[in-house]
């Protein structure tokens, strides 16, 4: 599919221009990469492994998108792709902070290396990549920097803990950083992603062993619920939205401090609004058909 073109105005060309985005090589970060590109941005598409399925898209659509070797855990990495692209290109103007993957795993098996990797990649490869454009975003007197969250970011889900826990985390800086930076004529957004038709599940879900275990404590919870995450994001809608939410959001000084998009996100984020925590977890027990919490409490005598 052709997204039609939609150039943004002549002084967002002049200020907005240059993008980067990281974990552009497929899912969520490509279609961003792809929709912003044809809409007149000059993007540079952040990449740790291969760029063959982003070239291939982008080749087809006939755009112009620059690959750049990027590893979020590697702070030589990032020093490397943001001083190249203010060599080519002067500045970066917008950073999409896309890069992420989930771990499946309860709070009881997940390893330390697993909950290090878990945040390594989706907090403090957050935090890096901001670190390093906002020296840049300062002198050129403003920029864009906008979070690609998730609706779990705002409530918890079984098996998911340490992503939601990483995802609570980027909802912090973006509330924080908003107010450091504000003054300095530099926006900073969150994008409050549902379940989207994305390779997450096969490339950016990784699973404990112990966890998916047959013997597992957790075993009748992992059968029941693990599926239904993966169908909802293997039959999901595709990521465009996402990516027509990151261009509104660049497009549009007045925009949302946290951007809804997708089912699950404009579903449950305002209903954990307007619900006490009990009622809340009382709703999603009921609605992914959970085991309800027992209690052994015994009253003295």
């Amino acid at each position: 599919m052709v997204l039609a073109r939609s150039a943004p105005r002549k002084e967002e060309i002049f200020m907005l221009r240059n993008v980067l985005i990281t974990g552009a090589g497929s899912g969520m970060g490509m279609a961003t990469a792809l929709l912003l590109a044809q809409s007149g941005y000059r993007v540079f598409a952040g990449v740790r492994g291969s760029t063959d399925a982003l070239m291939t898209e982008t080749q087809a659509r006939g755009l112009d998108i620059t690959p750049v070797t990027l590893d979020v855990q590697d702070t030589r990495s990032i020093r490397a792709a943001v001083a190249r692209i203010i060599d080519e290109a002067g500045s970066v103007d917008v950073l999409v902070n896309n890069a992420g993957f989930g771990l499946l795993a309860t709070i009881e098996d997940g390893t330390d290396e697993e909950i290090f990797q878990q945040f390594d990649v989706n907090v403090l490869g957050l935090i890096r990549m901001t670190r390093e454009v906002l020296p840049h975003m300062r002198e050129a007197g403003g920029g864009v920097i906008i979070n690609i969250s998730s609706f779990l970011g705002r409530m918890g889900l079984p098996l998911l803990a340490h992503y939601n826990a990483s995802k609570y985390a980027v909802e912090g800086i973006t509330d924080s950083l908003r107010l450091e930076v504000g003054p300095l004529g530099i926006r900073v957004h969150s994008v409050l992603a549902g379940l989207f038709g994305t390779n997450f599940v096969k490339k950016g879900l990784v699973a404990n062993t112990a966890t998916t275990s047959e013997t597992s404590p957790y075993a009748e919870l992992v059968a029941h619920f693990a599926p239904i995450v993966a169908k909802a994001i293997n039959e999901g809608p595709t990521p465009e939205p996402i990516a027509r939410a990151v261009k509104n959001i660049i497009e549009n000084d007045d925009s949302d401090i946290a951007v809804m998009v997708g089912q699950e996100a404009e579903q449950f984020v305002p209903l954990r609004r307007s619900l006490e925590d009990k009622a809340f977890e009382a709703r999603i027990v009921e609605t992914f058909g959970l085991p309800s919490a027992r209690s052994k409490v015994v009253k003295p005598e």
